[in-house]
């Protein structure tokens, strides 16, 4: 009982938390997401120290922090100057390199713009979500239906699968998932894009059901990504920061894969508006 408390006062905490970063203002939209982007770039660089590799953690997390103030400054400025400034450290990480002697250095390199990639780049494009008609409308309902479709999906997932799951989803990487787990958590997840175009009017409900299928598609290979690093260097989970729950790229393993399809998906459709 007490294993399911802690999990429970640590997924109503992590709920509390998030969706008032979300909600309550911009700059604190931008803080949320950033602090949870330099958490879970710092754990996946511990993560791949696992390899013996040697990522730049320094250069890592100095890269993040430039992406938000990049991505910020486009929004509020339209100006690109940041992102020149962030390619130029993105070089440097070649030349710093050559000055740490350590083993592997290519592989060093590689898992520190991984990092930025993987860890941080979706969680930076969420900010051009909020600010899909300019800075002065910051509209967080796409994101928050983001966040409710993907909890809907994994929990319609778990629900069905531990009840009727038969088939295996992808057992070389994740046993536990099933087929009927999978099509019971998509459906959930449609349901609940319906619903959030009762509740939004950011989107038409075609766009609200199509993002819902994406996150029912894409949020579950998400999740087979993460579990397919964690399975090449043999950890359980990405970290211990949420009690019972392990990492932030366990918490977020959907959103890493889902943020960057949804967003070029409505850049895609906003172009063909015009």
């Amino acid at each position: 009982m007490g294993d399911f408390i802690k999990r429970a006062l640590t997924a109503i905490l992590f709920a509390i938390i998030l969706i008032a970063g979300i909600n309550l203002h911009p700059v604190g939209f931008i803080a949320t997401f950033l602090g949870i982007a330099l958490l879970a770039n710092y754990e996946f660089y511990g993560l791949v120290k696992k390899t013996n590799a040697a990522p730049q953690v320094a250069a890592g997390l100095i890269g993040v922090v430039l992406l938000f103030a990049a991505v910020t400054s486009h929004n509020y400025c339209d100006k690109a100057l940041l992102f020149q400034v962030l390619l130029l450290l993105i070089f440097l990480i070649f030349i710093i390199e050559l000055y740490r002697k350590k083993e592997n250095p290519f592989a060093n390199i590689a898992y520190t713009l991984l990092g930025l990639i993987y860890a941080a780049l979706p969680f930076a494009l969420l900010i051009y979500l909020v600010f899909q008609n300019g800075v002065e409308n910051f509209r967080p309902d796409i994101v928050m239906g983001i966040f409710i479709m993907i909890w809907v999906n994994d929990t319609g997932a778990y629900l069905v699968g531990v009840n009727f799951g038969k088939h295996r989803l992808f057992e070389r990487i994740s046993p536990k998932k099933s087929w009927e787990g999978s099509i019971g958590g998509g459906i959930a997840t449609l349901l609940a894009a319906w619903g959030c175009s009762y509740f939004s009017q950011e989107l038409s409900l075609v766009l609200w059901l199509s993002v819902g299928l994406i996150v029912a598609v894409v949020g579950g290979l998400g999740d087979l990504v993460e579990s397919l690093f964690k399975r090449s260097i043999k950890v359980k989970d990405s970290g211990t920061i949420l009690p019972g729950h392990g990492g932030i790229l366990d918490r977020f393993d959907a959103v890493l894969i889902v943020a960057p399809v949804v967003f070029v998906f409505l850049e895609i459709v906003k172009e063909f508006s015009k």
